[in-house]
C-alpha cells in the first residue's frame, strides 16, 4: 500500500459517553486507518488540530462482526481505534468544544 498521509490516518472521532468521560482528562478517541502505527497516529493529531502536543497513544484492533443474509455467512471490515492523551499545556481539540 501507498505511504500513509496524516490526513488519510485519523477517519472519524468516536462519539460515545465513555470517550466523551475522557475528554476532562484531555483524552480523545479517534477511528484511525487499521494500517497506522501510534507515531503516524501522534503526529496526524498534531498536524490536524493546531497547538496540540500529543503525550500518549493507545490502539485496540477490532475484527469485523459476522453477518449473514440467506445461508451466506460474512465479515465486516475491520477497524481500528486509537484514544490520544494529550500534554497538560496543549491546546483542546475544538471539533468536540460543543459536545
Amino acid at each position: 500500500m501507498a505511504a500513509l498521509q496524516y490526513y488519510d490516518v485519523i477517519l472519524k472521532p468516536v462519539i460515545t459517553e465513555k470517550s466523551m468521560a475522557g475528554m476532562g482528562d484531555k483524552k480523545y478517541t479517534f477511528l484511525v486507518h487499521p494500517e497506522a502505527n501510534k507515531s503516524q497516529i501522534k503526529e496526524a493529531v498534531e498536524k490536524m488540530f493546531a497547538g496540540t502536543k500529543v503525550s500518549k497513544v493507545n490502539t485496540m484492533n477490532y475484527d469485523g462482526k459476522k453477518k449473514r443474509r440467506g445461508n451466506v455467512v460474512g465479515r465486516t471490515a475491520k477497524t481500528k481505534k486509537a484514544i490520544v492523551q494529550l500534554t497538560a499545556d496543549s491546546k483542546d481539540i475544538e471539533i468536540f468544544a460543543g459536545l
